[in-house]
């Protein structure tokens, strides 16, 4: 969907960046590379911090540069998925992901959150056939169990409901429904700035 919400803003004019977290910088995907390792066993608060770095290399090679520029940044997961993920998921502490959060990144926070919100069991049917599809096997974080994943999507709903930033999106929704319903958002957060 960022892909195609992003070439959707360029026939529009807009100059924009897409990136991910973790991996939006060559050190980013190193971090990526051993986070999502199926080998490799991660302490909660070590995926935390490790989230964290790739976080801050992020925001000051990709981010505020870009930013900087007038450019748009699109970005595939931010601070709420280490909320999400590493806090709902796995129970590192709120306010101590809320204070790694604000050392990575300062005072900036995202315009817009979108959320594709999809049921866990769907999630994972599509996960595992992309697996299948590809050959790839799937990364340590797919790996994990149901109620993880519950607590995740649990988590971000959760997020949603307490920040007027996030908008929901029905993950069920054909992949073309899904970038036009983002890209009426879009518009309609930058008509009210």
């Amino acid at each position: 969907m960022l892909a195609g919400l992003a070439e959707r803003l360029r026939a529009d004019g807009i100059s924009v960046v897409t990136t991910r977290e973790p991996g939006g910088t060559p050190l980013g995907a190193r971090i990526r590379s051993l986070v999502l390792s199926p080998e490799e066993r991660v302490a909660p608060a070590t995926e935390a911090l490790l989230m964290t770095a790739d976080r801050a290399q992020h925001v000051a090679d990709v981010i505020r540069p870009a930013l900087a520029r007038g450019e748009w940044v699109l970005c595939d997961r931010f601070a709420t998925a280490t909320l999400a993920y590493q806090g709902f998921g796995h129970g590192v502490p709120l306010g101590t992901l809320q204070s790694l959060i604000a050392t990575a990144v300062g005072t900036l926070e995202p315009d817009l959150i979108l959320l594709v919100d999809i049921p866990v069991d769907v999630s994972r049917t599509r996960v595992a056939a992309r697996s299948a599809d590809s050959g790839r096997l799937a990364d340590r974080m797919e790996r994990e169990d149901e109620a993880f994943h519950r607590r995740v999507r649990d988590g971000y709903l959760r997020l949603a409901r307490e920040n007027a930033r996030f908008r929901i999106l029905d993950g069920l929704r054909p992949a073309e429904t899904l970038i036009g319903e983002a890209l009426a958002i879009v518009r309609e957060k930058a008509a009210q700035a």
